[in-house]
């Protein structure tokens, strides 16, 4: 046990916990209603909201996996910066469009807006549920930045993570969404602290930038011609899923206005620097000679260079900026969850007269379950690298929600049953692809121009499939549906 680092850990542990309690007399609402729990009464401006989406979007996955990959696989781990530099243009053009039509006719989901637009319950069902099932093992690796902090601390993993859980779960029930967002003020503030200082002291301690690459293996420095394919498609079919995340969609719905969501996509770009930085800790835990610890692997292998690099008393800071970074996202992926379950499950099918407030609870007790279902992927032995894994399939899988959520934003002549269908496919495909690698990559060998062995992302290529069959059948549709009239007047 380090217990200086302990005392600082815990300390801002319970700082930030009283900020989420806190959270709820901050801009005063009813609470008891959705609109105000899940979207804070879709107030927020852009200093909020641009702090919400940094710590919504960047999370303990990225500030613990990308390095990881980077120390575990090198240079294709690097895929995040294109993809986070691809990613702000689409929302600049979509997601203004998007919550203009949710704000005006009162939407908090993506599912909402897909049963007004096409007006079928059954494919605002298949949206919701795929959101849910997507976001349950991203929230699992909130919890899994987590556990790898603690265990580096040397504490007791099980006792630590229940008393987590049941901080992150009584302030997200007390607050809702503005707990995150103002928890969001100090954690990103936190990690541009530990960034900007490790990436000072950490290279003047291995000899500067030059020895740490001279001490990385050739073949992790350098990406191999067999995987420009797969790291392009990777980092472009990951920029068109990101938001259509739930989490990601909440965070923008939480706007007030189309002119932040504008503002916030030529703002966040300024995490994409940080990103850079963070996935460079991979090369200078290899330079520093990191071993990595059991069960987690190379996840741990950040913790464990910010102790090796740090006095305790900034260890515990900067281990505790990455736990909080944990906080954040896993609840307001549990309230975006939620209000999927709520929207398009509960009152559509299980209780259609329930009333606001009977909403809101619905969503605040759901928010509950999904933290418990979260918590158990870790908690279950030998389950952790299926959470990781299973991840990688949460970005195959929304991605198929692209044609019913951004293209029919733009292309008015969408059939319903055509969109159902093309979902279907590209789960279909996706999904038998994951099974074909036993879900240890979201990379598979596709013949491409005759060749035989091009990795490709899996969830770009089934959304091709996806997106032909919503084409075809969409535009058979439509000519079907013109000849209509003329039929009727022959018969006549």
């Amino acid at each position: 046990m380090h217990a200086d680092e302990i005392i600082i850990f815990v300390a801002l542990g319970v700082l930030v916990t009283g900020i989420g309690f806190v959270a709820s007399r901050w801009q005063r609402a009813d609470l008891d209603l959705l609109e105000e729990w899940g979207l804070a009464g879709r107030r927020f401006g852009t200093v909020v909201t641009w702090f919400l989406l940094g710590g919504d979007l960047y999370t303990a996955y990225t500030f613990v996996a990308v390095p990881a990959l980077v120390f575990g696989s090198g240079a294709l781990g690097l895929f995040a910066l294109p993809y986070t530099i691809i990613v702000y243009p689409l929302v600049y053009v979509v997601m203004p469009k998007l919550w203009q039509i949710a704000r005006d006719r009162g939407h908090v989901t993506a599912a909402d807006y897909v049963k007004d637009r096409f007006d079928s319950r059954g494919l605002a069902l298949l949206i919701a549920i795929t959101g849910i099932v997507a976001t349950m093992p991203y929230i699992a690796l909130q919890i899994l930045g987590i556990a790898v902090v603690i265990q580096v601390l040397g504490i007791n993993i099980e006792a630590a993570l229940l008393i987590a859980f049941l901080a992150l779960a009584i302030f997200t029930y007390a607050s809702g969404l503005r707990a995150p967002a103002l928890i969001a003020l100090v954690k990103d503030a936190m990690i541009w602290i530990t960034v900007i200082v490790a990436i000072i002291v950490i290279p003047s301690k291995l000899g500067g930038f030059p020895a740490i690459f001279a001490k990385v293996p050739a073949a992790k420095l350098n990406l191999p011609p067999s995987l420009f394919a797969g790291y392009s498609t990777l980092a472009f079919g990951s920029a068109l899923a990101l938001f259509l995340y739930p989490h990601a969609i909440t965070g923008t719905f939480a706007s007030k206005s189309q002119h932040v969501i504008k503002r916030n996509s030529a703002f966040l770009p300024a995490y994409s620097f940080l990103l850079g930085l963070i996935a460079l800790f991979g090369y200078m835990a290899i330079a520093a000679g990191i071993k990595p610890l059991a069960p987690y692997g190379a996840n741990s292998a950040v913790p464990q260079l910010i102790q090796f690099a740090f006095p305790t008393w900034f260890a515990g800071f900067a281990l505790a900026a990455i736990a909080i970074g944990a906080l954040v996202p896993a609840s307001v992926m549990s309230i975006a969850a939620a209000n999927l379950f709520c929207r398009n499950i509960w009152t559509e099918y299980v209780r259609p007269a329930a009333s606001p407030r009977e909403e809101a609870q619905v969503s605040k007790i759901v928010s509950l379950l999904v933290k418990v279902g979260a918590v158990g992927f870790i908690l279950i032995p030998g389950l952790t690298q299926y959470a990781i894994t299973l991840q990688l399939a949460g970005g195959v899988w929304i991605l198929q929600t692209l044609p019913a959520v951004f293209l029919a934003l733009y292309v008015r002549w969408l059939d319903r049953w055509a969109v159902g269908l093309g979902w279907l496919a590209g789960m279909a495909t996706g999904t038998y692809w994951l099974l074909a690698t036993h879900f240890s990559s979201s990379l598979y060998s596709f013949p491409v121009g005759g060749v035989a062995g091009t990795k490709l992302y899996i969830g770009l290529v089934a959304f091709a499939v996806n997106l032909i069959v919503v084409v075809v059948l969409s535009a058979a549709a439509t000519l079907v549906r013109g000849r209509e009239p003329e039929a009727e007047r022959s018969a006549a």
